[in-house]
């Protein structure tokens, strides 16, 4: 084929392909905002887990899950950094929040780390935590990205 045998022009088919490229460009822009308003769904899921079992007063269940261990009692000399006793003085009736009634989750915070080179990734996320509809005072729990255990946060 030549360029003087040319196929005509179909103004119908390159509707459609111009249709198409602006269907897909569409999808890809729609799945990467999702993508990335959901960037961190699983450490507020984890956060969520922990005040649920606190709302419900099962402390074991909730110091499992800030230890993201189901079988910590099988090895609690692993947490003598922070054991359960503790947990129960911080989180417990008479901690900083008391009884947990409610809690909504208010968004993530991802703190900024860097050294003079650049940038350094943090390791972790802050999920900011509204506690007994406490809104002047909010919980700061800090979620270790690689193991999704929970602590106290830094920042």
């Amino acid at each position: 084929m030549t360029l003087f045998e040319a196929h005509p022009y179909d103004p119908a088919r390159a509707r459609k392909r111009r249709a198409t490229i602006i269907g897909v460009i569409v999808l890809l822009i729609v799945l990467g905002a999702l993508a990335w308003h959901f960037r961190y769904w699983r450490e507020e899921q984890q956060v969520n887990r922990f005040f649920d079992a606190l709302q419900t007063q099962n402390y074991e269940k909730a110091y499992s899950v800030w230890m993201n261990d189901p079988e910590w009692k099988q090895h609690p000399d692993q947490y003598s950094r922070y054991p359960f006793s503790e947990f129960i003085k911080d989180w417990g009736q008479g901690g900083e929040w008391g009884i947990i009634k409610s809690h909504s989750i208010d968004g993530v915070a991802v703190p900024s780390g860097g050294n003079a080179g650049g940038f350094v990734s943090p390791s972790g996320v802050v999920v900011v935590v509204t506690v007994n509809e406490r809104v002047a005072d909010k919980a700061h729990i800090w979620v270790e990205k690689s193991d999704k255990t929970l602590s106290f946060s830094p920042y």
